[in-house]
Parts: structure tokens; C-alpha cells; sequence
């Protein structure tokens, strides 16, 4: 029977990817006691990377706020498999880094990463809710216009 997290996201029409394996060399979560840190999550979809470009030039303010949610999901996959596949397990979000790929002078950070962080609200609600640094970058892995970390508490 799926958990309450799990019911809600099929509420919500989100199908959780298998999480994407790392690019490079580290590991995609650590586990240290009961925190969950998460690596970087990119623009991933299930035909490959999405918004690919830079926030401010080839994307719109509405497209890295998508691009932000969707790191969020593949952060979400990737928290599932360090809860063992139950992520009713998931206490508290601590916090989460957004790093957006934006022009100089770019002002919009927090909005492009309220798609990560709205995201993890809804799912979570009030333990959903977190501390945040939203960052502009010059460039990011791929392109890709957002990038999202995060910390999280398991019960």
C-alpha cells in the first residue's frame, strides 16, 4: 500500500524518476545519522536534459522556475532512495541550495527558486518548509539553468 507521500504525489501527477546517477565523482547522498544530504540535482526529464541555457537570455523567469521544480523531483528521487524507498520517513526539510545559471546583473533568483521550494512544501507541507540560499552562477554542469541541493531530516 503506498504511503502518504506517495499518495499525495500521485495526487499531484508526479511520477518520481529513478534517480539519476552521478556524472562525476561523488556520491548522489550521504547519510549522517538521521540527516540526508543531496547532491546537486539538475534539469533531468525522461528524454534527457531540459532547460538548457541560461535564465535571462535563452529562458524566461517562468521556464528556470520550471527548471527548479524539476530539480526538486529528481532531488525527491533521490531522497526516496536514501529513505529505502519510504518517504513518509522524511521528518523535516532543512534547507535547499538553488543555483541559477542567470545573465550579470539578474535580480529573479528567488523566484526561479520558489519552483524547488514550493515543490517541496506541497509535497511536505509544513515539514516542507525550510531555509534557503538562492545563488546566481555564471555557468552550471551541462548548461543547465538550475541546479538544487538539499538537506533533509529522516525519522
Amino acid at each position: 500500500m503506498p504511503g502518504k507521500i506517495d499518495s499525495r504525489l500521485a495526487e499531484m501527477n508526479i511520477k518520481l524518476p529513478e534517480p539519476p546517477a552521478p556524472v562525476a565523482s561523488y556520491v548522489p547522498y550521504v547519510v549522517s545519522g538521521n540527516l540526508v544530504f543531496i547532491s546537486g540535482q539538475v534539469t533531468m526529464g525522461e528524454s534527457g536534459l531540459q532547460y538548457v541555457g541560461t535564465v535571462g537570455k535563452e529562458l524566461s523567469l517562468e521556464e528556470g522556475n520550471a527548471a527548479a521544480r524539476l530539480c526538486a523531483i529528481n532531488l525527491l528521487a533521490q531522497l526516496r532512495a536514501a529513505a529505502a524507498g519510504d518517504l513518509d520517513r522524511m521528518r523535516r526539510c532543512v534547507r535547499l541550495g538553488v543555483f541559477v545559471n542567470a545573465v550579470p546583473g539578474y535580480a529573479q533568483h528567488p523566484e526561479v527558486a520558489n519552483g524547488a521550494s514550493d515543490l517541496i512544501v506541497e509535497v511536505f507541507g509544513d515539514a516542507g518548509r525550510h531555509s534557503r540560499a538562492a545563488v546566481g552562477a555564471g555557468s552550471l554542469p551541462r548548461n543547465v539553468a538550475v541546479e538544487v541541493d538539499g538537506v533533509f531530516e529522516l525519522a
